[in-house]
């Protein structure tokens, strides 16, 4: 069985209430828990949530809620892999998790179906949606006391940007992983993981208001365009 769980706590800081909060129309968790329906391909969609509104508005929009997440993995400081260990105490027939968090409403359905297909594709144990970065950290650096700059990262030396290797960045759309793995490893990466490259105008992953911002704009000119087709 696969099941597509989706995290959506009630104490979020960055974005008071933003899981439920409204952007372009509809609240923030009921783009993913559409994007999980309409894929067709996911057994059982699940949200995990500590939160009474937020059960009632995901349930509202098609989405499971058998059960309420406990407090104690609903903290600041709680892991993520701490939603997936307690899905797999409650449901243990379950085969293979695809964790979803809400703050990625730009993923597409197609995203949804290749990555399942790439890990089915090389039997991986897990795989996770990365995007390209564009400030490669061959480029970063920190400052110290003395506010003298200091590269963070030392392994190229070059100078234009066109000689620098491709690097990816998680982007926090997608993780997939069989459950014997997820109780195994209690993380989502290990050194077999295998990535997913998404395109960055669909790798937001919503932390502030610039972000919400952001993404909303593009939501905006999605539909505008398919409507206008």
């Amino acid at each position: 069985m696969l099941i597509g769980l989706i995290p959506a706590r009630g104490g979020s800081k960055g974005i008071k209430r933003k899981n439920i909060k409204e952007i372009f129309g509809k609240p923030l968790i009921a783009w993913t828990i559409r994007q999980a329906l309409e894929t067709k391909t996911l057994d059982r969609v699940i949200v995990s949530t500590d939160d009474d509104e937020i059960a009632n508005v995901s349930v509202d929009y098609g989405a499971e809620v058998p059960f309420l997440r406990p407090k104690k993995i609903a903290l600041d400081e709680s892991p993520a892999i701490s939603n997936i260990l307690h899905l797999l105490e409650k449901i243990p027939e379950t085969k293979k998790i695809l964790y979803l968090q809400p703050t990625s409403p730009l993923r597409e359905i197609n995203d949804i179906l290749n990555i399942i297909e790439l890990q089915h594709k090389h039997n991986a144990e897990s795989c996770i949606s990365i995007s390209k970065v564009t400030k490669h950290p061959s480029w970063m650096y920190e400052l110290n006391s003395k506010q003298i700059i200091q590269p963070i990262f030392n392994k190229e030396k070059v100078t234009r940007r066109q000689d620098l290797s491709e690097v990816f960045v998680i982007n926090g759309a997608l993780y997939l992983g069989n459950a014997e793995f997820y109780k195994r490893e209690k993380k989502f990466i290990n050194s077999e993981t295998l990535g997913y490259i998404m395109p960055k105008e669909r790798s937001i992953d919503i932390d502030d208001m610039d972000d919400w911002m952001l993404a909303e704009l593009k939501l905006k000119i999605k539909y505008d365009k398919n409507i206008n087709k």
